[in-house]
C-alpha cells in the first residue's frame, strides 16, 4: 500500500502545486520517487511529530493541502493534542497518513503496534477516517482524502497486501461499503488489511457449506449506515473483523448503528459479534501474521468463532 499511496500522491501533487508532503524523518526508500520529482513540495521536518502536525496545520490555513507521513502510532497518538487543537478544531486541510496499521510493525514491539488509532481518531469531531483493504482501495482513498475538505486520517498497511478488487476503484467507490461476495447465512464486515484473513476464513467456511457475505469498509468515519442497516434486517448473524482494539473501531461503530435500528423500531434481527484485539496490550513480539494468530484474528480463529456462534 505504501508504494501505491506514494505513486498516487505524486499524480495528485503534479496537478496541484499546493499539495505538500511532510515526513517525520523516515520512509525515504518509499518516498524517494516523490521528493526526486517534487522537491519543492516535500519537507523532512525531523523526528518531531508534534511540530510536524502544528506546522502542517499552519500551512493548511495558508491554502495548502498537507499530507503528514509516519509509521505506526507516531503520526497519531504521539501528536494527538496537535491533531485535536490545531487541525480538527480549525477544520484544517491536513491529511494524516499512518503506514503500518495494526501489527504491521509487530517485530518492533508494543510501542509500534497501532491498535487504538481508529478508536482515538473516531472520537475527534470532524475527522474523516479511511482504512483501505488493498491497493485498489488505497489508491482511491488517497484521492478521496485529497478531495475531502478538512482533517482526514488514512491508515495504510505496510506493504505486500494481496489485491482484493480486480478492477480499479474511484474515489466515490470508497465512500461506501464495498461488497466483495454475497452469502445467505451471515455477513462479515472488515476494515483495513485484515481482509486477507477474512477471505481465507470465508473460503474454508464455504467448503463447510456455510455461505458468508463480505463487505469491506474503506471509509470508517462517516461510516456507511445504509449498508449496515440493510444487513441488520437481512442476516441473523453479523461479524466485524478488525486489526484493532475491539473497543472504539469498526465493531463499535456497527454496534452503535445496529442498536439504533432497534430504537427506531426497525427489523433488526442480527446477532453482532465483534472480532478484534482484546482490550489489553499485546506484549508479544513477532511477525504480523504470528501476532494475528496469537490474539485471535487470523483466518483460523475467524473460522472457529463464526462456526461456534452459528451453532
Amino acid at each position: 500500500m505504501r508504494d501505491t499511496f506514494v505513486r498516487t500522491l505524486i499524480e495528485i501533487a503534479k496537478q496541484d502545486k499546493d499539495v505538500l508532503l511532510v515526513t517525520g524523518d523516515l520512509g525515504f526508500g518509499v518516498l524517494k520517487p516523490y521528493w526526486e520529482q517534487l522537491p519543492d513540495q516535500f519537507i523532512n521536518i525531523g523526528i518531531d511529530e508534534q511540530n510536524m502536525t502544528g506546522f502542517a496545520a499552519g500551512l493548511s490555513l495558508e491554502g495548502k493541502t498537507v499530507f503528514t507521513y509516519s509509521i505506526g502510532n507516531f503520526p497519531t497518538l504521539r501528536c494527538l493534542e496537535q491533531i485535536r487543537n490545531d487541525c480538527a478544531y480549525h477544520n484544517a486541510n491536513v491529511k494524516i497518513v499512518c503506514v503500518g496499521g495494526g501489527f504491521a510493525y509487530g517485530a518492533l514491539g508494543m510501542s509500534h503496534h497501532a491498535t487504538e488509532d481508529l478508536g482515538v481518531m473516531r472520537a475527534l469531531p470532524g475527522v474523516t477516517i479511511f482504512a483501505p483493504a488493498d491497493l485498489a482501495e488505497a489508491e482511491a482513498s488517497t484521492w478521496a482524502i485529497y478531495k475531502q475538505p478538512g482533517t482526514c486520517y488514512l491508515r495504510l498497511g505496510r506493504g505486500g497486501e494481496p489485491r482484493l478488487h480486480l478492477s480499479p476503484l474511484n474515489k466515490e467507490d470508497v465512500l461506501s461499503a464495498i461488497k466483495c461476495n454475497d452469502g445467505k447465512d451471515a455477513v462479515i464486515f472488515s476494515t483495513g488489511a485484515i481482509a486477507d484473513e477474512v477471505i481465507e476464513a470465508i473460503r474454508v467456511l464455504n467448503e463447510k457449506g456455510i455461505s458468508i457475505a463480505h463487505y469491506t469498509f474503506p471509509r470508517l468515519k462517516p461510516i456507511d449506515e445504509k449498508t449496515i442497516r440493510e444487513c441488520a434486517e437481512k442476516y441473523a448473524y453479523m461479524f466485524t473483523v478488525e486489526e484493532h482494539n475491539v473497543i472504539g473501531g469498526l465493531g463499535s461503530a456497527v454496534a452503535e448503528i445496529v442498536s439504533a435500528v432497534e430504537v427506531d423500531k426497525g427489523k433488526c434481527k442480527a446477532v453482532v459479534k465483534r472480532l478484534g484485539i482484546k482490550d489489553e496490550y499485546c506484549s508479544i513480539v513477532g511477525s504480523q501474521r504470528y501476532l494475528r494468530s496469537k490474539v485471535g484474528i487470523d483466518a483460523k480463529s475467524i473460522f472457529e468463532v463464526i462456526v461456534g456462534v452459528m451453532k
